[in-house]
C-alpha cells in the first residue's frame, strides 16, 4: 500500500507538474518574444536622428564690393542635423572665370542650381564671345529660385567683375529676390553679425581692408553660431583674375579670450 500510494502520488505528481512545465515554457517564450520586440523597437530607436535629416549648409557667408572688384568669403561647416558632415566645404562655387557664388540652405539644392547656372551661364558666353555680366548669373539664380521656391531651400549670393560694372554684388535670397548691395550677408550665422557689420563697413575700402573685414565678421559669426565653423575661405575678383586665400581655424582673429 505503501509503494502503491507512492506511486499514486508520484502519479499525481507528475500529472500535476506536466501542465506547470507547459505554461512556465509558454510563459518564458512569450517573454523572450516581448523581449525581442523590445530589442529591436530599442535598436530602432537607437538610429540616430541626424542620419535621416536633410544634409544643410547651415552657414555664415558674405561678399563686399570695392573699387576694383569684390571679395567673398564663407565658412567651411557642413552639417546635417546637429552632425557635422564636412568640415572643410568649399562654399565658394565658381560659375565663370570672373563671377562665383557663395551658397546657404541645402546642399543638395544649391549644388544643383550652380551647375544648372554654370552651364547656361557658359553657353551663355560662347554665344556673346566674350564674359558675361555678373547681373547676368544673378538674374540666371533669380529665376530658377523663383520658378522652384516651393521645392528649393537655397539662399545665394552672386558676386563678380564685369567690364560693364566693375565689382558687383547680387543677393538672391529664398524665393528668388534679388538685390544688388555693396556688402551682403547670409546664413545661420549672419544674425549674429549684422551689428558687426553695420558699425564697421564704410564705402570706399581697399581690396585688403575687405579682406580683413570679411575674415573678421565671418570668425565673429563662427564663434557664435553653432552651424558655422571649420576655416575661412575667401575670394578676391578682379580684373585680373580670382585670388584664393584661407584662413585656418587656428589663425582666425581672436575678439574675446573667453
Amino acid at each position: 500500500m505503501i509503494g502503491e500510494h507512492l506511486q499514486t502520488e508520484q502519479g499525481y505528481g507528475l500529472f500535476h507538474r506536466e501542465p506547470v512545465i507547459h505554461k512556465a515554457r509558454s510563459k518564458m517564450a512569450a517573454t523572450v518574444a516581448t523581449i525581442g520586440a523590445q530589442q529591436l523597437s530599442y535598436s530602432n530607436d537607437l538610429v540616430p536622428d541626424w542620419a535621416s535629416r536633410e544634409v544643410s549648409t547651415g552657414t555664415t557667408i558674405m561678399a563686399v564690393e570695392f573699387d576694383g572688384g569684390v571679395v567673398l568669403g564663407a565658412d567651411s561647416r557642413t552639417t546635417t542635423g546637429a552632425y557635422i558632415a564636412n568640415r572643410v566645404t568649399d562654399k565658394l562655387t565658381p560659375v565663370h572665370d570672373r563671377i562665383f557664388c557663395c551658397r546657404s540652405g541645402s546642399a543638395a539644392d544649391t549644388q544643383a542650381i550652380a551647375d544648372a547656372v554654370t552651364y547656361q551661364l557658359g553657353f551663355h558666353s560662347i554665344e556673346l564671345d566674350e564674359l558675361p555680366l555678373v547681373q547676368t548669373a544673378a538674374n540666371l539664380f533669380k529665376d530658377m529660385c523663383y520658378r522652384y521656391r516651393e521645392e528649393l531651400m537655397a539662399g545665394i549670393i552672386v558676386a563678380g567683375w564685369d567690364k560693364r560694372r566693375g565689382g558687383q554684388v547680387y543677393t538672391v535670397p529664398m524665393g528668388g529676390m534679388m538685390v544688388r548691395q555693396p556688402v551682403s550677408v547670409g546664413g545661420s550665422g549672419s544674425s549674429y553679425i549684422y551689428g558687426f557689420i553695420d558699425s564697421n563697413y564704410r564705402p570706399g575700402m581697399n581690396q585688403e581692408e575687405c579682406l580683413r573685414f570679411t575674415a573678421e565678421a565671418l570668425s565673429l559669426a563662427m564663434e557664435r553660431d553653432g552651424s558655422s565653423g571649420g576655416v575661412v575661405r575667401l575670394a578676391a575678383i578682379t580684373e585680373g583674375g580670382v585670388e584664393r586665400r584661407v584662413i585656418l581655424g587656428n589663425q582666425l582673429p581672436k575678439f574675446s579670450s573667453a
